[in-house]
């Protein structure tokens, strides 16, 4: 699943893979923004990790869960 984080203040946004549920990082991002928690951290499909400070979250977009389709449509 792609997950897609908008920083404030920045023109970029955070893009990365994951196999985490939708479901779990939706719960992980609301709890930690309710609760005033500093940070969040994710880790990609590669082992790498990101921590995100949740006073600068602009937006969480979270892609399908279903796989790419490889190859022609006939």
């Amino acid at each position: 699943m792609e997950i897609r984080i908008g920083i404030i203040n920045t023109g970029r946004e955070l893009s990365f893979e994951t196999h985490t549920a939708a479901d779990e990082i939706r719960g992980l991002v609301t709890s930690a923004l309710e609760q005033s928690t500093p940070i969040v951290s994710f880790t990609d499909v590669k082992g790498n990790s990101f921590i995100v400070p949740t006073a600068n979250i602009g937006y969480v977009e979270l892609g399908t869960e279903e796989s790419r389709r490889i190859g022609f449509v006939g």
